[in-house]
């Protein structure tokens, strides 16, 4: 069943009756002694909390996080951020859904960002290069997951899709760059694009919500990656051993720096330049991700971005409010 409201559209002091995914369930206690739940709601349009005051004892374990529920309540402002008061709630069966109205998925083609990326690998000049990259496109596992795989569970990139569309913005990058620093091997930064994050079609749960897989708390994706990179290029007749491992650096220096996880530092210009291109990639798309969903209806800065360890300024609002002081 299609929703009926979707939380980006919704409106201070409307009472709604409408289908949620719950992302998170807290039972706490008034002053009182008696329970409430604190509660996030999600849709693909973003999340919302609420709370429920009354009727808590009918309804506490009758739902958990990632069930569908029909909520009726009212919609207010709430320290400058949108809140529901729920008044009844209720378990839904999944047959009762549409699963695509509760994940974010780009904006962008999936088919059109495929075949940009199949375009790519096929432009790459080294042989042995754009058939690695390639024995992993042309994997039909692979190839299904890569189309669908967020790209983090909540930093960057998080919707389905989202993977493939950084893929394909840091390829954008690596033209960019390759061709500014005539001493830059484009085909490595290339394939370095294409396998990096290849890990996270594993590393990621993305059936109902993001979150990570058992396998992938306890591997990673750099390690799931960087095993299967072993078994594709040692089923390529002849491909170099050297230039493998050229490649497996990059893979395990990506994140740049050991505390962010990365187990080696970049260690030759490609793998330094594209940690940087990784990062900047991600990090730009962290800020609009904030910026475009930021739940404060007032004022000129959203809330605190934890991955960038700062709130943002809206840019434009700041430009163009007459009020306030600066």
């Amino acid at each position: 069943m299609p929703k009926s409201h979707f939380i980006r559209e919704l409106k201070p002091n409307q009472v709604v009756k409408v289908f949620f995914l719950v992302h998170n369930k807290e039972i706490r206690a008034k002053k009182t002694g008696e329970e409430y739940l604190s509660l996030t709601f999600t849709d693909r349009t973003g999340s919302l909390d609420a709370v429920m005051w009354d009727g808590v004892p009918e309804v506490r374990d009758a739902f958990d996080r990632d069930d569908f529920v029909e909520v009726k309540g009212l919609v207010q402002v709430h320290r400058n951020k949108m809140q529901m008061i729920v008044h009844t709630l209720r378990r839904l069966d999944d047959s009762r859904v549409e699963l695509a109205d509760y994940l974010p998925h780009t904006d962008k083609s999936i088919d059109e960002l495929w075949t940009e990326l199949r375009a790519a690998v096929a432009a790459m000049r080294n042989t042995h290069l754009r058939a690695l990259a390639g024995a992993f496109l042309d994997d039909p596992d692979i190839a299904r997951l890569y189309r669908l795989a967020p790209a983090a569970k909540t930093l960057h990139h998080a919707r389905i899709g989202g993977l493939l569309e950084h893929v394909v913005s840091l390829i954008g990058l690596c033209r960019l760059t390759a061709g500014h620093y005539d001493f830059i091997d484009l085909d490595l930064l290339v394939t370095a694009a294409v396998l990096h994050d290849l890990g996270k079609i594993w590393e990621l749960d993305y059936q109902r919500s993001f979150r990570y897989t058992t396998t992938g708390q306890l591997l990673g994706h750099i390690n799931m990656v960087a095993d299967l990179l072993q078994s594709k290029a040692a089923a390529l007749p002849g491909f170099p051993p050297r230039l493998r491992i050229l490649v497996e650096h990059m893979i395990l220096s990506h994140h740049g720096q050991y505390e962010f996880g990365s187990p080696k530092l970049p260690m030759f210009p490609e793998a330094l330049l594209f940690h940087y291109l990784d990062d900047l990639d991600s990090k730009l798309e962290s800020m609009r991700a904030t910026l475009a969903n930021d739940p404060n209806i007032e004022g000129c800065w959203t809330g605190y971005n934890p991955s960038l360890e700062r709130p943002l300024l809206k840019k434009d609002k700041f430009l163009n409010d007459d009020g306030g002081r600066d």
